[in-house]
């Protein structure tokens, strides 16, 4: 297979006066909701999902694949200018960003990680490129079982690598398959907890969950701790990063970049594991990092290639198997499934130009927030004085709105309220409800890819074991739920999260 013909492929499809305009729109959207701290790229796809409808599926996983990315830019700057970071990621961005702009120096702190942050992408789109192929052959050769496996492979992960309690993670999963099975059983015909409400018939619609846990919940949690900053920000010039910031940002983007690459593609490790875990790693190995914690160029340059690549590479498991690694790629299979296109190996060959073309696009994107981000440094930091209750009032009446044109009902604004609160109830209760919506995403794939299996197997649950690739990824599930038990890896995860 031709990888640089099939680019150009993309990048004709990407390239498009429409993909275009969605791609800016994403890119400029992800910016505007990351340098926002309580409005993630989750709550904003979420809420977004139900203007997608009357876009071309390409149009909209672009314009959806720009908030993700853009996202991870937007958090730095302010976490640079004002040390107050929009997205968990450009938490540790803060630490020594902020200081650099005490110094005087922040228009360098913002150049280097722009710049970091496009190196990290451009690389990243090329490593999808090239991976994606061969990982999508090779699942052509998974069966219901080796689906089935991977599924709980990915929930047994996102359990070691959710923040919080390992039983909060764990209730969280549990209560998302759960929820997965609200609705008519497709072999016997029969209604499950759907509790006399005939418009649970059809299951929970996976839009609504979404808007109400990451929309509404967030809204609601932000109300209350409304402390306006307004903390002003040091005077931005001298973009140009000098010969010593030049020297000095290779090492530590290189490394961030490659360490993101491989959390990337973990179930719920991504863009904030890999920020956290480049700094530590800089802090291990870089020639200055004494100067770590009071201003340090490593300090920008690690972590926000490290996120950069992390978000990106994310997409991996998701283009290739049909398996989301974070909520935000979770909603991406949503939005593929409600614009009628199966998620899997198949929709590189059965939709090459939507495939390319999205890979494609994440390089434009990059390219736009390069250009975009640095001029627009002054509308960003005033956006976040904005008070909340001038800004939710928006959301929440766009949220309805979305949720009612879903199909006409007054009832999907009752589930979309009750599942709000709940999401309010969980962040009270330090429960993260990303592993919720993995497991109610994931759910009823599994209970199908288990019922094929057992069908083909005449009723023989061992043929999960007795198939060589399903059963080593059974084996990995079980080691990983097993080392949770380990004293002394509860420690080390506690100690992990702390820092």
């Amino acid at each position: 297979m031709d990888i640089f013909a099939d680019l150009l492929m993309g990048l004709s499809v990407a390239a498009t006066p429409t993909n275009l305009v969605w791609c800016l729109i994403g890119v400029f959207l992800g910016t505007a909701i990351g340098v926002l701290p309580g409005l993630g790229p989750s709550a904003t796809i979420a809420m977004l999902l139900p203007a997608t409808f009357g876009l071309e599926p390409v149009s909209a996983l672009i314009m959806m694949a720009g908030i993700f990315y853009g996202a991870q830019y937007g958090g730095s700057t302010t976490a640079i200018l004002i040390n107050l970071p929009g997205e968990a990621t450009s938490v540790v961005t803060a630490i020594d960003g902020y200081k650099m702009a005490r110094k005087g120096a922040a228009g360098r702190a913002l150049a280097v990680a722009a710049l970091s942050s496009f190196f990290a992408g451009t690389v990243c789109t090329f490593l999808i490129a090239f991976f994606a192929p061969p990982l999508t052959e090779l699942a052509f050769r998974f069966g219901p079982a080796e689906y089935f496996a991977l599924m709980v492979l990915g929930l047994a992960a996102s359990i070691v690598l959710a923040s919080g309690h390992i039983l909060h993670a764990i209730a969280m999963i549990a209560l998302g398959l759960l929820l997965g099975l609200v609705g008519t059983d497709v072999n016997s015909g029969l209604q499950r907890y759907a509790f006399g409400f005939p418009e649970l018939a059809d299951g929970l619609n996976f839009v609504i969950v979404a808007m109400g846990v990451f929309g509404i919940g967030e809204i609601i949690a932000n109300l209350e701790d409304e402390a306006r900053r307004d903390l002003g920000f040091a005077k931005v010039k001298g973009l140009m990063p000098t010969r010593e910031d030049w020297s000095r940002m290779v090492a530590p983007t290189l490394r961030g970049t490659t360490l993101g690459a491989a959390l990337g593609v973990l179930p719920g490790g991504g863009a904030a594991l890999a920020s956290f875990g480049a700094y530590a790693l800089e802090k291990r190995v870089s020639k200055h990092r004494e100067e770590l914690g009071n201003g340090a160029i490593e300090g920008i340059a690690a972590p926000e290639a490290a996120n950069n690549a992390g978000a990106q590479m994310s997409f991996i498991p998701m283009l290739t198997l049909g398996f989301p690694a974070n909520t935000v790629m979770a909603l991406m299979i949503g939005a593929m499934i409600m614009h009628g296109i199966q998620p899997g190996p198949g929709v590189m060959t059965e939709q090459p130009r939507l495939f390319w073309g999205l890979i494609a696009s994440m390089w434009i994107g990059n390219l736009m927030l390069l250009v975009l981000n640095l001029p627009l440094i002054g509308l960003w930091v005033r956006m976040i004085m904005v008070p909340y209750h001038y800004l939710f009032p928006m959301i929440i009446v766009f949220c309805a709105i979305g949720v009612f044109s879903l199909s006409n009902n007054a009832f999907d604004l009752q589930i979309m309220t009750a599942f709000g609160v709940l999401g309010y109830l969980f962040k009270k209760l330090d429960c993260e409800p990303a592993p919720m919506l993995l497991g109610f995403i994931l759910g009823p794939l599994m209970e199908e890819f288990l019922r094929r299996t057992l069908l083909l197997s005449q009723g023989d649950p061992s043929v999960l074991l007795t198939r060589p690739i399903s059963a080593v990824l059974l084996i990995a599930a079980a080691a990983i739920l097993l080392s949770v038990l380990l004293p002394a890896f509860k420690r080390t995860r506690s100690r992990a999260f702390a820092q």
